[in-house]
């Protein structure tokens, strides 16, 4: 599969701040990649660093395999990374007819990136008279006029009414399905779940994780157990090699599994050791769940 961006070892330090912290992933053809965490994480810097804003401290990245140049390559790529910013007093004809003339591309497709978007029949509406959400729209419209090969969105949905987040997820899927790779960064968990093939979770610059999306679905979850006899159940899971960290707290004991089991199983071996459960839970945790996990850590 072709990739699109390389990103190895980057960090960005403001002062004695480090935003982004060797840093390393890569974005294949084809995907939604959404890069995941809390306000503060290094999202928004690690963008600005690949599309050429921000200069790094140290590590690189390359555009379509280092072939070309970064500047030819954001020939190849849209992006919005701030507010959308267009002539208040022009239509949004006027206006993409200008984005046009800036970045060097025919004007012939301003329509159908309009129709993409929802936005054609308000084609000659002033930009001053839109919603947020019509904005933000605007702006998507903007960043495809050059047909580019992925799709760089910086909190596509912030600030926006339910309606007008439902809409610019839609729109997401639609380019999405029609060929072209996105990049979305995000602290909303539904969002990335929603939209996303793939997850980068960041916290304060460091990568948590990178993968599938439904990747971080196939833990085998934990049991929650309880027993007349504490200390032997607890001394019976600690040797088991199912079994990883066992967690104890007013009595309820949390096992984590290391593979998959049934509780009725758990259950027979248990009492056949001489182990009598008062209480057996089997769970998995959601995404959302391992997400805050991930993210919450003390240092």
């Amino acid at each position: 599969m072709e990739t699109i961006l390389t990103v190895n070892h980057l960090t960005k330090k403001f002062g004695y701040l480090t935003a982004v912290k060797d840093l390393s992933f890569s974005i294949e053809k084809g995907n939604v990649y959404g890069i995941l965490g809390p306000n503060g994480s290094g999202k928004s810097t690690t963008l600005g660093i690949v599309l050429n804003v921000v200069n790094r401290t140290a590590g690189d990245f390359s555009w379509f395999g280092g072939t070309i140049t970064t500047h030819t390559a954001l020939k190849k790529v849209g992006a919005i990374i701030e507010r959308p910013n267009f002539y208040p007093y022009m239509t949004a004809i006027q206006n993409l007819k200008l984005v046009c003339k800036i970045k060097e591309v025919p004007q012939d497709k301003i329509e159908e990136k309009l129709e993409m978007v929802g936005l054609l029949e308000r084609k000659n509406s002033k930009f001053s008279t839109y919603s947020l959400g019509m904005k933000q729209r605007l702006a998507i419209a903007s960043a495809l006029l050059n047909d580019p090969e992925i799709l760089i969105l910086d909190e596509p949905t912030n600030g926006l009414d339910p309606q007008g987040i439902h809409q610019i997820r839609e729109i997401i899927k639609k380019i999405a399905s029609q060929g072209t790779t996105i990049l979305l960064a995000s602290h909303l968990l539904d969002e990335v779940e929603k939209v996303c093939s793939h997850v980068i979770i960041l916290r304060k610059g460091e990568k948590l994780y990178s993968g599938r999306v439904d990747e971080m679905l196939t833990s085998y979850g934990f049991f929650e157990l309880r027993a007349n006899d504490e200390a032997a159940l607890v001394t019976f899971l600690s040797k088991h090699a199912s079994f990883g960290p066992i967690k104890q707290e007013n009595g309820l004991i949390t096992a984590i599994l290391k593979e998959e089991m049934k509780a009725t199983t758990l259950n027979e071996d248990l009492f056949n050791n001489g182990i009598v459960l008062s209480h057996l839970v089997k769970r998995k945790e959601s995404l959302e769940e391992q997400f805050l996990n991930l993210t919450n850590n003390k240092d």
